[in-house]
């Protein structure tokens, strides 16, 4: 019968709290960055909990039960970077952790180069795939997608024999034009997973419903696509027919020309039959 109280008592409480930070888990050095810890019922006292740091890492009291703690890092730096856990204190004991949540902290290297190995173009539908590279030895390479909070993609890093650069390669789709592709990528050693590079340049995949931008479409109805095509093939109808009349004007005076040359040819003949003639008669 205690023991049906104890774990009555206790599921009574074990509403985890809900742990999120501000502005996201992925967050330059020296930022400001806010964690709060949320309850559905009230609580006095809130604890921060970090991976590999004192138990509690940060505590907030309040005089009267409130929903929500916040803990405020002013200027976040490398020791910053791990994983949180909150929970809280009600007048029955404590409650159960929150889920985890990890903290990035980017800034800390050279930011790698982020590109596509196909055309930057692609047809809606296909996978494609992208590629991470740095100088830097990373073990891994993050992919993440603009707007997003959570790391989009993790893969280990591989070493290129031909470059002695590392790479990441993230199979990406199958993509659409539907949604905004858009990405950046970030290396990081094994052996402090949350510290993280500089972000690569911003890759925007746009994404084509057909193939019209590689294969003109003579179908197509919009006049955005069919214009350009159209006006190509009225000025090689109009170089034609110039070229057409230039070769006829020219087989004309050409014409002309031998027909000139031969009546000049039969009036010579002509006169020199005339000579011959009177040149008998005179002897």
């Amino acid at each position: 019968m205690t023991f049906f109280f104890i774990a009555v008592l206790y599921l009574g409480i074990s509403h985890k709290p809900t742990l999120s930070v501000q502005p996201g888990s992925v967050v330059a050095k020296g930022k400001q960055v806010i964690i709060s810890c949320e309850v559905t019922t009230g609580a006095q006292e809130f604890r921060l909990y970090k991976e590999g740091g004192p138990h509690p890492w940060r505590t907030q009291n309040t005089p009267k039960a409130t929903n929500k703690a916040q803990f405020l890092i002013p200027s976040i730096e490398q020791r910053y970077g791990g994983i949180y856990r909150c929970y809280y204190k009600t007048s029955t004991g404590w409650s159960e952790h929150s889920n985890p949540l990890e903290v990035a902290v980017t800034g800390l290297y050279s930011k790698p180069s982020l590109g596509i190995q196909s055309s930057t173009v692609v047809i809606s539908g296909e996978i494609v795939t992208l590629q991470c590279v740095s100088q830097l030895g990373f073990n891994r390479f993050v992919l993440t997608m603009e707007g997003e909070q959570k790391p989009f993609l993790i893969q280990d890093s591989e070493f290129i024999n031909s470059t002695g650069q590392f790479q990441g390669l993230f199979p990406v789709g199958p993509v659409t034009s539907s949604h905004r592709w858009k990405f950046r990528c970030y290396g990081y050693h094994i052996n402090s997973p949350q510290v993280w590079s500089e972000p690569s340049d911003l890759l925007e995949i746009r994404v084509s419903e057909t193939d019209q931008l590689l294969r003109p479409s003579p179908n197509t109805t919009d006049p955005k696509t069919v214009s350009q095509p159209q006006d190509y093939t009225m000025e090689n109808l109009i170089r034609m027919g110039v070229s057409v009349l230039v070769l006829v004007l020219f087989g004309i005076l050409l014409f002309e020309a031998q027909h000139s040359q031969r009546q000049t040819q039969h009036m010579a003949g002509r006169e020199s039959s005339a000579s011959f003639m009177v040149a008998e008669s005179c002897e």
